[in-house]
């Protein structure tokens, strides 16, 4: 039986540091520090649950971050 993938490294970053930023800064300092996809999303929104790695999600609220979780 083949082994299984081993997935690529994220980066190691704060989620927590996101919330309380203007939506925008966090976007930019988000790629910035490596993650390949930023998703932001008002309160509310049907989402997918799936964890992907390298992705990171806003949950935005008036242009600034409320929450913030990996995968």
């Amino acid at each position: 039986m083949a082994s299984l993938p081993t997935p690529p490294a994220q980066p190691d970053d704060d989620a927590d540091a996101y919330v309380g930023l203007d939506s925008d800064a966090a976007d930019r300092q988000a790629r910035s520090r490596g993650w390949d996809t930023v998703r932001a999303v008002p309160p509310g929104m049907f989402l997918t649950m799936e964890f992907r790695h390298g992705r990171i999600n806003f949950q935005v609220e008036d242009g600034t971050v409320t929450r913030c979780w990996v995968g």
